[in-house]
């Protein structure tokens, strides 16, 4: 509790207080952006993404990082965060067993179950024995208070003295960015699960919202997180910000990371479109000519479906003639374009099932409801 009331307060006071008195150097905001990026990847990247899910591997220099990073961002240990975490994903919204369960509110999900030993908290370990092995996160646990003093006391007040003024790196380095990198964190579990769409599935609170992915480096494509959790990516489209994936993705280039976890196309597209035939037949039931609408819907549905699983296996065959060895044979090269027209067809089919599809169900706006 002293914690958590004392750091935001003096966070809100001392630091502009300090900014309007002394000022700021660029140097001291550039210290601020460094600490605050490297605390959150470590959590996002680290904490969530390879401790938490096992979504891919890590070479020990980035495991360690992430190690010192995490006990920067002041937020626990790995074995107790990921303990939680993986409780939250197996009882989501349960408020009896969900440690951060959204179903209890805002202030509960975002921070009040840190702040009262609830039973849905309690300590325990029995689904991290995969993570008790790791020797860097053993080090971690036993050296946790020691890390957490030194990264946000002794390396802030180092760097604020390599920029000429140890007051103004705790200032910024310190105070701020830890009060700030931890509510941000905390938007994942509070916020997340309250404001956003439901794009692949119903089956949780979680939400997809682009505003907080813009805030949690990536993610808050929270639905999807939910849904397939296994992924190392939160944002799955090019231009989705996820500068986690992007992390995790261009540390493979060098060889730091490895075996990243996708889920397939096929099963992304037929959650998304089973949540929209799902929500559209909720929707005929509201309408009037209901019977007509809902047979046209179902026609459309299936249509679209059976594109879709044709697409996937056309699309796989291409992949796979793609990374075979090139042949020299003249018969095997023209096998290998015909399997890529055949795609490029289904794929275009695709694509007119996909507009025919967002046609019907925006033209049901246009349909009067049952009075």
């Amino acid at each position: 509790m002293i914690l958590f009331t004392l750091t935001p307060l003096f966070a809100v006071t001392l630091v502009p207080w300090y900014g309007f008195t002394y000022g700021y150097s660029v140097y001291d905001w550039a210290v601020f952006v460094l600490l605050m990026g490297f605390c959150g990847i470590s959590i996002t990247a680290g904490y969530h993404r390879l401790w938490s899910h096992k979504a891919y591997k890590a070479h020990p220099i980035l495991r360690f990082l992430f190690a010192v990073g995490g006990a920067c961002a002041l937020q626990n240990d790995v074995f107790n965060w990921a303990s939680d975490h993986r409780r939250h994903h197996a009882f989501v919204d349960n408020n009896e067993k969900d440690p951060y369960s959204a179903g209890r509110g805002f202030w509960f999900s975002h921070i009040g179950w840190i702040l009262h030993n609830y039973p849905s908290g309690s300590q325990d370990f029995s689904n991290i024995k995969d993570l008790q092995k790791d020797p860097i996160l053993q080090w971690q646990h036993k050296h946790y208070l020691a890390l957490v003093l030194f990264m946000n006391i002794a390396v802030p007040a180092f760097l604020g003295y390599l920029g000429g003024s140890i007051v103004a790196g705790l200032m910024l380095g310190g105070l701020l960015r830890l009060v700030l990198s931890q509510h941000v964190t905390y938007l994942i579990n509070s916020l997340a699960h309250m404001w956003g769409k439901q794009t692949f599935s119903e089956k949780s609170s979680a939400r997809d919202n682009p505003v907080i992915a813009l805030l949690t480096y990536g993610e808050g494509y929270h639905n999807y997180h939910h849904t397939f959790q296994w992924d190392y990516r939160n944002g799955i489209r090019w231009w989705h910000y996820d500068p986690t994936k992007w992390l995790i993705r261009s540390c493979a280039w060098v060889g730091l990371t490895s075996d990243l976890k996708r889920v397939s196309p096929l099963s992304i597209e037929t959650a998304r479109l089973e949540m929209q035939y799902r929500k559209a037949t909720e929707r005929c039931d509201t309408l009037s000519n209901a019977d007509t609408l809902r047979a046209r819907l179902e026609d459309e549905y299936q249509q679209l479906k059976q594109t879709l699983d044709l697409w996937a296996q056309h699309r796989q065959q291409w992949y796979a003639a793609k990374s075979s060895q090139i042949h020299d044979q003249l018969h095997e090269k023209w096998e290998k374009i015909a399997v890529r027209d055949s795609y490029r067809e289904v794929r275009y089919q695709l694509k007119l099932r996909r507009q025919r599809w967002r046609e019907l169900l925006q033209s049901f706006s246009d349909v009067p409801q049952i009075a």
